[in-house]
């Protein structure tokens, strides 16, 4: 059996870190099996479909490398496959529940409803619809149906309980009396999404369904459904959630939830589908970075986790910072050039600039506070940064230095370390000693970008002025 997975999103607005997950365990488990991964939008709720929402999720998708295959015998047609043009198929599957009287024609109102519902809420139950429809006879059933407007329910059992297996969560076991009687087709001749996607994932042959844990309590409906078909279902993962620190569901009012955020924010693809990867997935090992490729050769469904994974910013940040070093030159220029404040864009070092920064971000965001040593003049050190340069090895540190760089024409990245090596076996300064009064002098700060390249963009005649400076106190 070759495996078969999808990501079936709806294009009601931005796509959830949460949303990315899924699709990229779906991914990622397709690729390792040698199986197909499906991109289908369930786009059928038109009253929620938010324009350019469906653009926004095909570009996400690009950029962080997830690519999606055509169904099964559908190979000159890759999709995505949209549900609103599969409407037919819906209706078709529908009469073959009414015929068999597995689903029912409801001809309750909206305001029957609501009031329904206030009055379980009262009584403090869980809302449900009561079946006042479910037994109308077939005749006065098709006399209703030529007058009034209805939606169409499956009829679920009432009475023990589903008891399915789950690869995340072992057996399962849901009471038939906790599951309402779903619409499957509403009355705009729309199907929801419990029909839909029971339909399309059997005849898009889909073998393994991985989602979110909040449709677990869908599932009993939905294997009802493959039964009144005749279809085995596919086999089931229910993944866990992902949680703010402080363990609630992780929601955009406590911060980001957008895949685009993150991106807009300068984080990179492949270290967002990395961190990603590892909430809720459990590789079994120390390693903690991973290429797409890696993820594809080490993924195991069996190794996602039942528990909720909290989403940790500052994991991802380090995880960011990780990437952004190891960057091929090329790429970091080319992505970091995007970041630049105006006013440094067209300095002829700023490669220079880039490169002393590239050691001191973990997203390229942070680029334009970082390089805002080569824009203004050095700060006012504060006072434990004061104290360092009032040692006594300071002055012998900048007049050794100023002396080799008499002997240079201009000064570069390696020509100064070949200048502190020398000062260093001259002198016997070292360490801390050696480079934070030097760093303190030409930046006013104690820490930051590397050195060598402040010195390379700042040149021989700035740096001898700085340095002079201080011995001028």
């Amino acid at each position: 059996m070759r495996v078969v997975t999808r990501f079936a999103p709806s294009p009601t607005g931005f796509v959830h870190v949460g949303s990315h997950r899924t699709a990229l365990y779906n991914y990622l488990f397709a690729r390792q099996q040698g199986g197909k991964f499906i991109l289908r939008i369930e786009d059928t709720d038109q009253k929620r479909y938010v324009k350019g929402a469906v653009e926004n999720l095909l570009s996400s998708l690009r950029r962080l490398g997830i690519d999606y295959d055509a169904g099964p015998g559908k190979e000159d047609e890759k999709g995505p496959y949209f549900q609103s043009r599969r409407i037919t198929v819906y209706r078709k599957a529908v009469d073959q529940l009414l015929q068999k009287r597995d689903a029912y024609r409801c001809f309750c109102t909206t305001e029957r409803l609501e009031e329904l519902r206030k009055n379980q809420m009262a009584q403090k139950l869980p809302p449900a619809y009561d079946g006042r429809c479910r037994e109308l006879s077939q005749e006065e059933s098709d006399r209703r149906a030529r007058q009034e407007a209805f939606v169409i329910r499956l009829k679920t059992p009432r009475e023990g309980n589903c008891v399915f297996r789950d690869i995340v969560r072992g057996d399962v076991e849901i009471a038939w009396s906790q599951i309402d009687d779903q619409v499957l087709m509403k009355s705009d001749g729309f199907p929801t999404y419990h029909l839909a996607n029971v339909v399309d994932d059997h005849f898009m042959e889909v073998t393994h369904i991985i989602r979110g844990e909040e449709w677990l309590p869908s599932v009993p409906k939905h294997l009802h459904l493959y039964r009144c078909f005749g279809w085995n279902p596919p086999q089931m993962a229910h993944l866990p959630l992902l949680l703010n620190p402080d363990r609630s569901k992780l929601s955009k009012r406590q911060g980001d939830v957008a895949i685009e955020d993150y991106l807009k924010k300068g984080y990179v693809p492949e270290a967002l589908n990395n961190f990603l990867a590892l909430l809720g997935w459990n590789p079994g090992e120390k390693n903690e970075i991973y290429s797409m490729e890696e993820l594809i050769r080490a993924f195991d469904i069996n190794r996602i986790v039942k528990a909720g994974a909290v989403f940790d910013l500052q994991k991802l940040n380090w995880m960011n910072g990780q990437y952004i070093r190891s960057m091929e030159n090329g790429r970091y220029l080319k992505e970091a050039r995007q970041w630049v404040d105006a006013g440094l864009r067209d300095n002829p070092k700023i490669e220079t600039a880039l490169f002393a920064v590239k050691t001191a971000v973990n997203t390229f965001a942070e680029i334009p506070e970082k390089l805002r040593i080569f824009r203004e003049a050095p700060r006012s050190a504060d006072e434990e940064a004061r104290k360092m340069l009032e040692d006594a090895s300071v002055a012998q540190v900048f007049t050794e230095f100023l002396l080799e760089l008499e002997k240079v024409p201009e000064i570069d990245e390696a020509i100064f370390k070949c200048i502190m090596k020398k000062i260093q076996e001259k002198s016997g300064i070292k360490g801390k000693q050696l480079w934070m009064p030097l760093r303190i002098a030409l930046t006013g700060e104690m820490h930051g970008p590397e050195l060598g390249y402040i010195v390379e963009y700042l040149g021989k005649a700035e740096t001898s002025e700085r340095l002079k400076g201080h011995l001028n106190k």
